[in-house]
Parts: structure tokens; sequence; C-alpha cells
């Protein structure tokens, strides 16, 4: 039969594969102008990989299709309808036996799955690879033990083949529909390689040509619900979060192990790096600083319906984009059980009390009560030690200080001469860090209270006379 004839009557054309390897390279067209994320139409066969964590069924009614596809599609389509003398015809022309898809999908795969035992054999007496994988990870043997192909998964079996082990991560779907929107295809994150993989690793990657943050969740932790929880959480969170002062979100992989949150990614590092590297910084630098954070901050606050507390704000997790922006990062990963819309408690007594960590609020270390205030209290050191040029209770170790501020209830010395605040300045950081959570001044406050110390200090000339610095 034709091969033009069969092309005409059996390709359905839906989600999956087009390119193909030739003279043992890969080449793959350029994708879509359209967003990476979504799928773009490809040629599917029959059944699809084992692996495939979307699913596709075939179509039922059959379409009509170019005439003039590749050599390697119409091999692939050959082996999915069982033509033995059709795929035979193609390999004596010269067409490579382990030729893929944009999938990685090769002529074994399709024809394990579709149970077509001649062609498996053919293909086989012509060297076929028994070992190749395609982009899900999927052997020829895993598609046709899934697809319950007995003879054929013994014949590869009989010659070596081992189906792999496949783990679902815990928050494969079952359907397609359900795939989140910001779900990313691995393949697409060109991760650099490094030995070990820690729990919560950052590594830089390059997504689509950009460089981006990901976040990969350790080998060992997709069997603790409090982990997975945590991820979801945090997820849940980044997604529906959007400000110029919050760490941007990109996407995720949840259908893939390594389980993985990509963000963007920040050349500069983080304030903790740069206040290391800067010591004190001028007034007007740490006042536009103290407002990035305020206005990251009171976006988390005002969430609906309910706020993000942060609860670990410190410079750590505060980063420094490429024009000088700071942006809060961080947030959703303190697992709270929340006692009303305004109130919280750590979900596990101590669980989040870091020993090395003293922008922590009272509250938190003596594990009581809390409100959104604590990250205000946070807040209130942090802009201390921009200031003054080093954290509180310096030179006294971070656990020594977080004791005497959150346990005998102590709070660092003002060392710096009255001129090197911006009126009202310090009465803002003493408010920041009161003892009485009640009294300490919202985000959305400290932003009209940072606004007016800066429109002040510009009126009056406090920049030109007294530093003479530009606002900026």
């Amino acid at each position: 039969m034709e091969i033009a004839a069969q092309l005409k009557r059996g390709i359905s054309r839906q989600f999956s594969t087009g390119s193909m390897r030739k003279s043992g390279k890969f080449s793959f067209r350029r994708q879509s102008s359209f967003d990476p994320r979504r799928n773009t139409f490809r040629f599917s066969f029959g059944r699809q990989s084992s692996l495939d964590p979307n699913r596709r069924s075939p179509a039922q009614d059959e379409l009509s299709v170019p005439e003039n596809l590749d050599t390697t599609m119409q091999l692939l389509f050959l082996a999915c309808r069982g033509d033995v003398q059709g795929v035979e015809d193609l390999l004596n022309e010269g067409i490579d036996v382990n030729n893929i898809d944009l999938d990685g999908r090769t002529a074994l795969h399709i024809a394990a799955c579709e149970g077509h035992v001649d062609v498996v054999k053919l293909l086989l007496t012509r060297k076929a690879n028994i070992d190749a994988r395609d982009r899900w990870g999927s052997t020829a043997a895993a598609d046709a033990k899934y697809y319950g192909n007995v003879e054929i998964y013994n014949i590869l079996k009989a010659r070596g083949a081992k189906a792999p082990k496949t783990r679902k991560t815990p928050m494969v779907v079952s359907n397609p529909r359900e795939v989140p929107e910001y779900e990313i295809n691995p393949l697409e994150l060109q991760l650099r390689r490094c030995d070990g993989i820690s729990k919560g690793t950052y590594q830089v990657a390059k997504w689509n040509g950009t460089k981006v943050s990901v976040k990969i969740l350790d080998k060992d932790c997709y069997s603790d619900p409090d982990i997975i929880n945590a991820f979801k959480n945090e997820l849940t969170l980044l997604e529906k979060v959007r400000h110029p002062n919050v760490v941007q979100f990109v996407g995720a992989v949840t259908q893939n192990i390594p389980m993985m949150i990509v963000s963007e990614y920040h050349p500069k590092g983080d304030l903790a790096n740069y206040l290391q590297k800067k010591g004190r910084l001028q007034p007007s630098k740490a006042l536009r600083f103290a407002l990035d954070i305020a206005r990251g901050m009171n976006c988390l606050h005002e969430c609906k319906p309910d706020p993000i507390i942060h609860c670990d704000l410190k410079p750590k997790n505060i980063l420094l984009d490429s024009g000088g922006l700071l942006k809060v990062a961080g947030f959703g990963l303190i697992k709270l059980s929340k006692l009303s819309p305004d109130k919280a408690k750590l979900a596990q007594s101590g669980a989040f009390i870091d020993s090395s960590s003293l922008y922590v609020a009272p509250e938190i270390y003596k594990d009581e009560i809390f409100d959104k205030s604590v990250d205000t209290f946070s807040f209130g050191l942090i802009l201390y030690e921009m200031i003054e040029g080093a954290a509180a209770f310096h030179p006294k170790s971070p656990e020594e200080a977080a004791k005497m501020i959150c346990s005998e209830g102590m709070r660092p010395p003002f060392k710096l001469k009255s001129r090197s605040y911006p009126p009202s300045l310090k009465e803002l950081i003493e408010e920041c860090w009161s003892p009485d959570y009640a009294s300490r001044p919202t985000f959305s406050e400290i932003i009209m209270r940072l606004d007016k110390i800066v429109a002040n200090c510009t009126k009056q000339g406090w920049w030109k006379d007294t530093f003479k610095l530009p606002w900026k």
C-alpha cells in the first residue's frame, strides 16, 4: 500500500511529535512564538508514552494531513499501523531505524505501544536501540508492559531490555486538563550540573534562553507529607502574588521528578551579601531600600482572602535585581495554623526557630500566637542594620542577639549621631520593634511615613546640605 494513502487515513493531528535525528545528531524545529508552557500542535501516533503525564488519547476521526511529511514521521506512522512491508521499504531506503520525533519516540516505541509483534521483530533485526528513552524516560519495554503487550515485552526482555522504575510525583494528575497552567516541561530547563542536590537547593538554570532560579525538591522528600504540603502551599502563594517588589514566579515542575519551583534570577544576590560588602548605607539609599521592602510586604499582607505572613523576613530573603530594586522572597515556607483571619500560630512548636536568625519576632521565638505584625518587627531590625551598618548587638552571635531581643526584651542602641538619621526615622524603627505588637505600624502606614520622610528631606535640602547626596 502506498505511503501517501496510508498517511491520509491514519495520522491524528494532536498535541505531540515532530522532527527527527539525522546522522546521529538531534535536529529540533524552532518552537512556536506562543507561550512555551502551552502545547503546540504536533503529530501524535496512537497510544502515547507510558510515562507521558498528559495521557493524550488519539482522535477517533481520521484527518487528512500534508503528504510531504519527513521520512521519520512516515516511519513512525507505518510502525503505528503495523505495516511491516512499509517499514522495511523505508529502512531499505536508508532511513535510520533510531530516528526520533520531538518527544524522543522511535518506531520501536510506537510498535511496542500498539502491539505489532512483527514490526518489533523487524526493527530489532535492523539494530533498533532497545534502551532508547523518550522525553519522559520511557523505553519500548516500559510501553509494552504498560499496555499489556506481553509477547513484545518478553521479546525485548530477552534482548536485555529493562523497564525503567517509575515514580509518580505526589502532585501528578490523572486528567491532562488538571495539569496546572504554570507547569514547565523539565526538558526546557538547562540546569547547571552539580554533585548532590539537598533539600530546597537553588540552582541557576536557563529556561528558553533566560536565566532563572530553580528550587529543586530533594529526592528523599517525596514520602514526607509535610514537605509536600509546604511545597504545594508555596506554589499556591507564588502563583497569586504579582508585584514589582516581590520575587516573580515563573513556573514549576510538578508532574515529573524532581519537582521544582522556577522563579526569576537575580545575579546581584541578596541584601545580606550586599550589606556585608557595603556596610552602612547612605540614608537616601537606605530609605529607598526600605520602601522597596515595605511595598513588597504590603502586597503580601494585603492578599485576599487571607494575608500572607512571611515569618522569616531577613536580608537573606530580600533579593536585589539588576536595576537595583529589592524584591521580597522566601515567603510561604512556614507552615502555620490559622486561628482566625488575622491570628496564627506555628503548626509545629519550634519548627521555625532558626538559632542563626536574629530578625525573628518575640512572639514566634516564644511560640506564641501572633499576627502579621511579626514582619513589621523584622523590618525594623533590617532598617536599623541598613542605617547603622551592622546587625543588632554586633559582634555578638546571632543566637545571643536573638535571645537578648526576644527573651530579655533588649533593643540594640543607636550608635550613630542623630544627624545620621533623617527626622522621624528613629521613631519609626522603635515603633516597628515595639514589644507591644498592637502598637507596631502596618506596612501601609510605614510606606506613608517613609514617603513623608523622603519628601520632607528633599524639600528641606537635607540630602544635599548634610550628605551631598542626590536622591536616587
